[in-house]
């Protein structure tokens, strides 16, 4: 009696997906950063890892220090020109694909430094995925971009580098 289900039953029990879905499950759900602090943005980065904010829960919780390892670069403060080389050596080591996150006012446009030495925005460096504004953002703030790169992620939408190298294909 209740080992005999009906067509409806076992089609209810089934879960459908594509293999596209399923891979952009497991992108959006183990995005592990890579940690570029440069100035008082870092500090607010570092909050988001406690028991309080508890990035983990989003399966970002793992840090990494070696870029081969991760597939976002949170760049949190000012770059400055002697700095952006190394910024764009990292991001080219890390795998593809591969998302940025400009944290702060510093770090998206260059905050109150408008001089020769800081870059007006990390975007002149990498291409940006996610802004995350504030001087210095919270922790929050930062967990909204986070949430934000994800949903992203899951609509199937590429890096920001892939859709600069196809606009720079076809002009």
């Amino acid at each position: 009696m209740g080992l005999i289900s009906t067509q409806e039953d076992v089609e209810k029990s089934i879960l459908f997906t594509t293999v596209d879905k399923m891979v952009r499950w497991a992108q959006k759900s183990s995005i592990w950063p890579a940690t570029f602090g440069l100035a008082c943005c870092a500090i607010e980065m570092m909050s988001v890892t406690d028991s309080r904010y508890d990035i983990a829960r989003f399966g970002s919780e793992a840090f990494r220090a070696s870029p081969r390892q991760a597939d976002l670069m949170i760049v949190a403060g000012r770059v400055s020109q002697k700095m952006a080389p190394v910024l764009r050596t990292i991001w080219e080591q890390m795998p593809e694909p591969k998302w940025v996150i400009a944290m702060g006012a510093c770090a998206s446009s260059g905050g109150v430094f408008d001089n020769y030495a800081i870059i007006q925005g990390v975007d002149h460096i990498v291409p940006v995925d996610v802004y995350v504004p504030g001087c210095p953002p919270t922790p929050e703030a930062l967990l909204f971009g986070v949430l934000k790169l994800r949903d992203k992620i899951a609509m199937g939408l590429p890096p920001k580098y892939i859709e600069v190298s196809r606009r720079q294909a076809k002009g």
